[in-house]
């Protein structure tokens, strides 16, 4: 058993609970704790304050609590560290006429700076200075003998580690309001953060989706770079401003433009086809071939113009497992997203509108106030191959 100089109470349980404490620290059964508890607060002189709480008694009456329940397992040791250290001269004497008593069936090991009781009250004096012995008032032989004692370890159950946190919550209701209060509103307040940091970053991210839906990526044949200095009229050139000559000098608007023509090899298609598929929605690649389109006009094949149509191809994302550009960036409105090459996608704006000039070249009617989707579900085109259609 252990005393303390400091007591070491916990404060907002009455003595009782703190001597049964170290009981339930050792595995006593709860219907024994209490029944042990007051008796070794009897023994110490504390049978008529069972009840109350450390600060409700003196500092020699808290010590006496303090040696109750180092009694309460029963050791056969016990250790008090300065257990008078913080007592004035009546109450030291007290709680050492204590442990005196308690010496007479117990080993008891106290380390005291106060000479004059140890020399009372102690059995044996060690003294010590800069950590070695430096007197012995009953010096001893003893042989080295192996001990076979093993030490308990201490655990608490959780129903009962509960029941104290209640008991503490209790006594500071207003603070466990604040505090949990207080909590509260941080907790809350980063939640609400984090809850705009993400919906507006997911707004933003829709932004730019949506707006660059609108210009995607394009690497065309030529490319041309223009001095916009030299369109805007600017000369860095040091040039006489409205000279006073009667002379004319050509200029060529050429020099402003510079015309980069692009060489699109299987190793650019290659690298192009293998890009990280998070970087894009999609790929698509058009060919300067002219496409000999033929929808039915009746009983008549009539040619469809491919430029009024404005027929572009479909943009593919490598990675399967992603939505492609069309997924992400518009909505379907009827049918279904095309699986196979020769399916067609016909797209309207945010209006459903489409131009007239489209809807005549794939044979419906345009002069009409609206058609129903039905109608144009399931329109077919005829692809003839150059080889056949100029045969």
């Amino acid at each position: 058993g252990f005393v303390f100089q400091n007591y070491n109470l916990i404060p907002h349980l009455s003595i009782t609970d703190n001597v049964m404490m170290g009981l339930a620290l050792s595995g006593e059964p709860a219907d024994k704790r209490r029944k042990k508890a007051v008796e070794v607060l009897s023994l110490a002189g504390l049978k008529d304050h069972i009840d109350k709480k450390p600060n409700q008694l003196s500092g020699g009456q808290m010590q006496r609590v303090a040696i109750a329940r180092a009694l309460a397992n029963d050791p056969d040791i016990i250790l008090a560290d300065e257990p008078t250290g913080a007592l004035d001269t009546n109450t030291s004497t007290q709680v050492l006429d204590l442990i005196k008593e308690i010496s007479k069936d117990k080993l008891v090991i106290m380390v005291t700076h106060n000479s004059l009781l140890a020399n009372k009250y102690a059995d044996r004096i060690i003294e010590f200075k800069d950590g070695r012995i430096v007197a012995d008032s009953k010096p001893c032989q003893f042989s080295q003998k192996e001990s076979e004692y093993q030490l308990k370890k201490t655990s608490m159950r959780f129903a009962t580690a509960l029941k104290i946190s209640g008991k503490n919550i209790r006594t500071k209701l207003f603070r466990t309001a604040l505090t949990s209060f207080a909590s509260s509103i941080g907790i809350i307040g980063i939640a609400l953060i984090l809850a705009l940091s993400n919906g507006f970053n997911k707004q933003i991210a829709k932004f730019e989706s949506s707006t660059l839906s609108g210009f995607p990526i394009i690497i065309t044949q030529k490319t041309e770079e223009v001095d916009m200095d030299m369109i805007m009229g600017i000369d860095h050139k040091e040039e006489n401003k409205y000279p006073d000559d009667n002379e004319i000098y050509p200029l060529d608007p050429e020099k402003s433009k510079k015309v980069h023509t692009n060489s699109y090899t299987e190793t650019y298609l290659k690298y192009v086809e293998n890009m990280n598929s998070e970087w894009h929605n999609g790929i698509s690649y058009t060919r300067l071939i002219r496409l000999n389109l033929l929808r039915s006009d009746g009983k008549v094949a009539a040619s469809v113009d491919t430029n009024a149509i404005n027929l572009t191809a479909y943009p593919r994302n490598p990675d399967k497992n992603r939505p492609g550009y069309l997924e992400t960036a518009y909505d379907l409105l009827a049918g279904k997203y095309p699986v196979d090459t020769h399916e067609l996608v016909l797209v309207a704006d945010k209006y459903n509108k489409v131009d007239k000039a489209v809807l005549d070249e794939l044979g419906l009617e345009s002069n009409v106030k609206s058609i129903s989707f039905q109608d144009i579900l399931g329109l077919e085109l005829k692809v003839i191959p150059n080889d056949i259609f100029y045969k």
